[in-house]
């Protein structure tokens, strides 16, 4: 293919897997960035030959400097280091697969340069949706969703004429402790909680699907991206997860798109469109599959969902302080300082304690929203 991407967090999951599809389809990675992970930032180096690689941790980096001596290869450091990988000029297209906030000002760079964006970082439109989507209208650039909800959605809505849409159907697997009570999940610990049963995922997310805070983060998102309200979009829990999502028309069709769960398909989706060409992927069999099953989420027992969903309606820097409030609980939980349902009590305080003017969200205001609240959760 005649593309040019950097990748950002080439060395977790969704990286990892974005580089299959680049190796099959022989894409040109002209950078790549990581945190830390320099073994295998090396080993990718080495394969791709990128222009250049980036690592946040400026320790790490300069290891990375020395091991790549006998290479052309440009090692930057630190942040600076990283956002000068989302501007680098060959590149056409950048694939944002950084974890958490982190990725919004790297976001910001690239469209500010005029890339398109394949996005698998979330937390980008819902911190900073509103600032995100103007410049996009801004500069021109074109976002293409690779989360396997969002991409699904974008599939379905090709072809879908003007105004035919009645809502979206975002579908969940229910995460680690799906049918658990709240009493149940007392004492769960944080290696339980990252047993997904259907994906292979980093640790964040693979507990925010625990929480169903990744399906709550997901309904802002989807917001963002198809233009459309809270009330129409629905959570359904699925747990095969072989339909990624559907949409529902006027008329009461559904429509939905099905696959292995596998990130590699909506991965290649967004770097191709909208040409379909063959995949890194088995091949779907369902006489395999027996059944799907379909339930209502639990929001009780999981309220991260329900949390998302009302500051999706406060709107403002709500789903700012949701967002930052629940990666500090993450981490907290994985570090082993708070229970596991205690991550769903601090978003809840951190909203409940936020007075924001909804009119005035700027990328300042988003930073600075987003440090605060960090700073107050770590200080308990």
């Amino acid at each position: 293919m005649k593309k040019t991407i950097t990748l950002l967090g080439s060395t977790g999951s969704i990286g990892v897997q974005t580089l299959d599809v680049a190796r099959m389809h022989h894409i040109r990675v002209a950078a790549l960035t990581a945190n830390k992970s320099i073994d295998l930032l090396e080993k990718q180096a080495r394969e791709f030959l990128p222009d250049i690689v980036a690592v946040l941790d400026e320790g790490c980096a300069s290891k990375l400097k020395a091991a790549l001596s006998d290479t052309n290869i440009k090692v930057l450091k630190g942040k600076e280091g990283i956002l000068e990988a989302a501007r680098y000029e060959p590149s056409d297209t950048v694939v944002n697969a950084i974890v958490g906030v982190a990725g919004l000002l790297p976001t910001i760079e690239a469209i500010k340069c005029g890339k398109d964006l394949a996005l698998a970082n979330k937390e980008t439109l819902v911190a900073g949706g509103s600032v995100v989507k103007e410049l996009i209208k801004k500069h021109g650039v074109k976002l293409y969703p690779v989360d396997s909800e969002h991409s699904a959605i974008f599939q379905c809505l090709q072809g879908c004429p003007d105004n035919a849409l009645k809502k979206i159907i975002l579908t969940a697997s229910g995460g680690t402790f799906f049918g658990k009570t709240k009493d149940e999940l007392k004492n769960v610990t944080a290696a339980q909680a990252l047993k997904h049963p259907n994906w292979s995922m980093g640790a964040k997310i693979t507990i925010d699907s625990a929480t169903m805070m990744n399906k709550g983060l997901e309904v802002i998102e989807a917001s963002w991206l198809f233009d459309v309200p809270d009330e129409q979009i629905d959570v359904l829990i699925h747990r095969e997860s072989i339909i990624h999502s559907m949409i529902q028309l006027k008329d009461h069709s559904v429509i939905a798109q099905l696959g292995v769960p596998d990130m590699r398909i909506p991965i290649q989706y967004a770097l191709t469109y909208p040409e379909r060409l063959p995949s890194p992927v088995k091949e779907l069999d369902l006489s395999d599959l027996g059944s799907l099953t379909f339930y209502q989420p639990d929001t009780e027992t999981f309220s991260c969902l329900r949390l998302c969903r009302e500051a999706l309606r406060k709107g403002g820097l709500y789903p700012t302080v949701a967002n930052a409030a629940n990666e500090a609980a993450v981490q907290l939980f994985l570090d082993g300082r708070i229970s596991f349902l205690r991550i769903a009590d601090i978003v809840e305080q951190a909203l409940s304690q936020c007075r924001f003017d909804t009119d005035t969200v700027t990328l300042e205001a988003i930073l600075e929203t987003d440090r605060e609240t960090r700073l107050k959760i770590s200080e308990k």
